[in-house]
């Protein structure tokens, strides 16, 4: 199935790893939002579960095993082209989960990958779907 301009929706996790007081972002390498900062995430592939493709996910993007907590919430992603057309269309369920292993390295789609604290978050330019997910997960800490 073609991401862009697709026929039907495209599922998708996201999500919020944990590590002690931090947080992981990535810097996404691909469209859509090339470049911007945001929590790691994916397409589900065919007759993979939402939580096997967290764990498939994190380990492509990052190098590293998650435990996965709960879900968080359910977002559309829906971005026009010039024309109007629906260019991307993704319904992403967003998880929070915690670190388990692996030693963190940008992979796949992310150009970059960082471990950050609540007190960082403001240095990043994160839409705010990504820092109402956080805050979910942290609640009153984020400055």
């Amino acid at each position: 199935m073609s991401r862009q301009h697709p026929k039907n929706p495209i599922a998708a996790v996201g999500m919020v790893v944990t590590h002690g007081d931090q947080i992981l972002l990535i810097q996404r390498g691909k469209a859509p939002r090339k470049g911007m900062w945001t929590l790691p995430g994916g397409a589900i592939e065919l007759g993979e579960t939402a939580k096997a493709a967290v764990r498939r996910e994190i380990m492509e993007e990052c190098g590293i095993d998650v435990s996965i907590q709960k879900v968080l919430d359910v977002v559309d992603i829906i971005e026009q082209d010039d024309e109007n057309n629906v260019q991307f269309h993704y319904v992403i369920i967003e998880f929070w989960t915690t670190y388990q292993s692996g030693t963190l390295r940008a992979g796949s789609d992310a150009a970059q990958a960082r471990w950050v604290t609540a007190a960082e978050l403001d240095t990043y330019a994160l839409s705010q779907d990504t820092l109402r997910l956080i805050q979910s997960v942290l609640g009153d800490n984020i400055p």
